[in-house]
């Protein structure tokens, strides 16, 4: 019996590049590459990005609601704790983070509500041009409203998220400091590197207890819809993407639902702001901006709309795509690679265009991020057009699979003992 025993083929090359990318990262550790507190400041974005997939997969992937104001809802957020806890608020300012926590939330329920009445009784594609409007409004309205927000300034000076809590607000500090030592490691005839050398200090305590943070976050949101996802409730959210006539036919209060389901999901990127807040120490209105919108919806897509695993990897694929392009460029070699070959007996046809859109993209690498995630949607459109992890296993409750075959795909039936076919309990498809 393997590891992977059990998993279907795209879990296990889900796990393989999971794998491999967290043995890239060690090695950057180990070889100094990548320092310590940067690692965890890696982590912490992963689990801001999935709160936001989960909080968007809540609305579309359970409900089909088209909504393209996650960065409005991400940035009511991150402004709702800033105005309360940071120095530099011209209303608020100095109050415990956990207040902001409850108020950013609180506000963002509101507004969700607010925006929810006049938007959700459209039609799909007038509600998706509705809350794209509805989220460069907020960003007008934060740019400029300079008396209460600061405007294009921003808020600095908000604190740590355990900032005024007892022994974690001391933690980073009482921690002592660790050295380790820069080992040199010389292979004869071969190669000398050096490996670890790097120093852990405040900043790396504080790190960790804003990665615990985070985990408890994304913990508490994934086990919280998990649930709901496979509830009477998630059966009739699932019921109204699939067929709202169906479900008004069935004496359904489909707008009752789809407002609950907004409202969930809007609270969950209010979070995610929360974090991103006190991760940051600092917000301004660029947290408002539409990219911020279609990265949460790239890794829904790529996840698979309405699975949670899903958005757990859209949103790590998302993030190694953002910060490994940033050094990328980096490594590659300035000029075309040749080996040794004459760079017209490679490129027969256009040398000269391809020579220079090799230099031209290596330069501005981290500018081609967008083409390099529109070629990974493009893909996993054309070969996974429900997603890398579709939601059908997670709708099978865990008993339900009991004899069947662990290597079957995911949504495959459970077969009673009998040979009848009964599906025991679990639902199979959507």
């Amino acid at each position: 019996m393997g590891l992977l025993d059990g998993y279907t083929r795209a879990e296990r090359g889900v796990v393989g590049f999971v794998v491999l990318l967290m043995l890239l990262l060690t090695y950057g550790l180990v070889t100094g590459g990548l320092g310590p507190t940067y690692f965890l400041y890696l982590i912490g974005l992963v689990g801001m990005y999935v709160l936001l997939s989960f909080g968007l997969n809540a609305q579309w992937g359970y409900t089909g609601l088209i909504n393209f104001s996650v960065a409005a809802f991400f940035g009511i957020g991150a402004y709702g704790t800033a105005l309360l806890s940071a120095d530099s608020s011209p209303i608020a300012g100095d109050m415990l983070p956990v207040v902001g926590l409850f108020v950013g939330l609180l506000v963002a329920a509101i507004v969700a509500v607010v925006i929810g009445i006049p938007t959700l009784r459209l039609r799909t594609d007038y509600l998706a041009i509705a809350s794209l409007g509805l989220a460069e409004v907020i960003r007008i309205l934060v740019q400029n409203q300079r008396d209460y927000t600061n405007g294009s300034a921003g808020l600095r000076g908000i604190p740590g998220f355990f900032e005024g809590w007892p022994v974690l607000e001391t933690f980073p500090q009482a921690m002592p400091t660790l050295i380790v030592e820069r080992l040199v490691v010389t292979i004869p005839f071969v190669a000398e590197f050096g490996l670890f050398g790097f120093r852990l200090g405040p900043g790396f305590w504080q790190g960790l207890l804003n990665v615990s943070l985070v985990l408890v976050f994304v913990g508490v949101t994934y086990a919280m819809l998990r649930r709901v996802h496979r509830s009477p409730w998630g059966r009739v959210l699932r019921t109204i993407r699939a067929d709202e006539d169906l479900a008004e036919a069935l004496g359904k209060n489909t707008y009752a639902f789809k407002m609950q389901s907004f409202v969930l999901g809007s609270v969950i990127m209010a979070l995610a702001g929360v974090f991103y807040a006190h991760l940051n120490l600092y917000v301004s209105p660029g947290d408002f901006e539409p990219i911020n919108t279609f990265y949460v919806w790239i890794a829904v897509i790529l996840g698979g709309s309405g699975s949670n695993r899903g958005a757990m990897f859209g949103g790590f694929v998302v993030i190694a795509i953002r910060e490994g392009t940033r050094f990328l460029g980096d490594l590659l070699p300035a000029a075309f690679p040749t080996l040794g070959v004459p760079f017209t007996d490679l490129v027969v046809s256009f040398p000269a265009l391809v020579e220079n859109t090799y230099a031209t993209v290596v330069s501005n690498f981290a500018s081609t991020r967008l083409l390099a995630v529109g070629l990974i949607i493009i893909l996993v459109m054309r070969f996974r057009p429900e997603g890398v992890l579709p939601p059908q296993r997670e709708l099978i409750w865990p008993a339900a699979t009991e004899g069947s075959d662990p290597g079957s795909e995911p949504g495959a039936r459970a077969v009673s003992t009998d040979g009848s076919g009964a599906n025991r309990g679990g639902e199979t498809n959507e």
